[in-house]
């Protein structure tokens, strides 16, 4: 039998390993700020026409959430007027605009090396057309992957997008790493509440350059990114929907064979009879399951965990908070691989519920034992336990079912909003984390880190009785199936 009767597995991969790439990105994107903050403080601390607060720097750090937001919001349009590729081509090119932004914001408008309140604006916007490229990319990368992936291997094809995205957040630790090397960075002194002067032993070095390096370092696989996506074709679900059915056959005969490839494409032609259809077509119930499952993922505050471990270990009494966080870091891609191994076997459900179970164990230990100078071990081990819950559930298993729940006459519009609400609750956490965890009551100062973290592990609680009683298990059915799963809960 040819290779045509029986489909390529090899050009299957080789797609989705370049679709995937959008996925490093996503997790370059949003971690190179934890490198570049502090020289990109002490550059921003020099200005003089304006002072650069602790709220400024705070906005800054974030400003990319903002972008996060609008490019996911834009997706299901996008996606459903542009197509999978070309919106992956937008994103690809909103990532390499915002490397090399970051790293130059004086380009043509501002005076070389000077901190102006100006050139803080056009770093921001930078900023947020990056993020606007991370919004794309983290709602279209998996439904890409998930509408080109036949039935049996989706579930493990679109966890690989989570893996590229906890990989890229590695790669750029590394490289942040590499790009600072013998250099240190500033030394920042609080003068007044909020306002911060930089210390003369700093070097100068990161001051002026070291951050745009980071920032710039962006540009490489971005650019690699955007070129390697005009090679891969479209999507088969979209090519039917706008009446292009022999290159949707082609790409599916490639992909699964000529005999299988003919059948999908029957079964995709029997649910896209036009091109869109109303959001509420199959009633509100996909919607805020869609919606919820966005909710939860960040609501369980697992980013909180991820954005400050450092913070968080040195609390705890950590001689050296980094290498707590490197630990956890490798532990994190370990247990993403054990969702990519079993998610086609075990399926969608058991991985979200066990999850959410050994989410909440791991936030009540945290919860118990925070401060306790005895219990400091217990304490590591309930975060580690915490942290790797998530991997091995909510992480990658959220955008399989994201990428594969809704009906393809929706998904476009549906997937948008529902990572919409997912960038939203990111910012929620992330912006009230700090306050919680530092929360006083009656002279108690470790009321807040029992607070926020029995807070969590109540959320994960929820989360789990959610999935059970709500949430359809997906394994092994068609994109198609959920036009008929959906059809008769309206």
């Amino acid at each position: 039998m040819n290779q045509t009767a029986k489909g390529s597995m090899s050009y299957l991969i080789s797609i989705v390993l370049v679709a995937v790439l959008g996925g490093l990105l996503f997790g370059y994107d949003t971690a190179v700020i934890s490198g570049a903050e502090k020289g990109l403080q002490a550059f921003f601390i020099g200005a003089s026409d304006f002072t650069y607060t602790d709220a400024w720097h705070g906005f800054t750090c974030a400003s990319a959430l903002i972008g996060c937001i609008i490019g996911s919001a834009m997706s299901g349009y996008l996606a459903t007027n542009l197509g999978r590729k070309k919106s992956l081509i937008l994103a690809g090119l909103l990532f390499f605009v915002s490397a090399l932004g970051s790293m130059w914001p004086e380009f043509l408008f501002f005076e070389e090396g000077k901190a102006t309140f100006s050139l803080l604006i056009a770093f921001n916007i930078y900023r947020v057309i990056g993020g606007m490229g991370v919004g794309l990319a983290s709602a279209i990368c998996p439904m890409y992957i998930a509408e080109v992936a036949p039935s049996n291997i989706r579930g493990t094809l679109v966890s690989w997008n989570q893996f590229a995205i906890i990989f890229g957040q590695l790669v750029v630790y590394f490289v942040n790493f590499l790009i600072l090397g013998e250099h240190t960075n500033p030394v920042i002194e609080k003068i007044a509440e909020g306002v911060y002067q930089v210390s003369a032993s700093s070097d100068p070095w990161t001051i002026a350059t070291g951050w745009r390096y980071m920032f710039g370092s962006e540009a490489v696989p971005a650019g690699l990114f955007a070129l390697l996506i005009c090679f891969v074709p479209e999507t088969p679900r979209y090519l039917v929907m706008i009446g292009e059915d022999n290159k949707a056959l082609a790409v599916l005969r490639k992909i699964n064979g000529t005999v299988r490839g003919a059948e999908i494409l029957d079964e995709i032609k029997n649910t896209v009879t036009v091109k869109t259809e109303r959001l509420f077509t199959y009633g509100w119930l996909v919607i805020f399951v869609g919606i919820m499952l966005s909710v939860f993922q960040q609501a369980v505050g697992i980013n909180a965990v991820l954005y400050y471990a450092p913070r968080i270990f040195a609390d705890m009494g950590m001689d050296k908070p980094m290498v707590q966080t490197v630990i956890m870091g490798i532990v994190n891609i370990l247990f993403t691989l054990v969702a990519i191994f079993t998610v086609e076997r075990l399926g969608r459900k058991p991985l979200l519920i066990w999850g959410s179970i050994g989410m909440a164990i791991g936030a009540f230990g945290v919860a118990a034992t925070f401060g306790n100078a005895d219990l400091g071990m217990v304490t590591m081990i309930s975060i580690m336990v915490y942290s790797a819950s998530f991997m091995f559930s909510w992480g990658p298993i959220c955008w399989v079912l994201i990428s594969e729940i809704f009906p393809n006459t929706i998904r476009g519009a549906a997937v948008a909003i529902a990572v919409a609400f997912q960038w939203i609750f990111n910012w929620i956490v992330s912006s009230t984390f700090v306050p919680m965890f530092n929360m006083q009551v009656a002279g108690d100062p470790h009321f807040g880190h029992w607070f926020t973290y029995g807070l969590y592990g109540v959320i994960c609680v929820l989360a789990a009785v959610f999935v059970w009683r709500l949430v359809p298990e997906t394994k092994g059915k068609t994109l198609e199936d959920m036009t008929k799963l959906w059809k008769k809960e309206a």
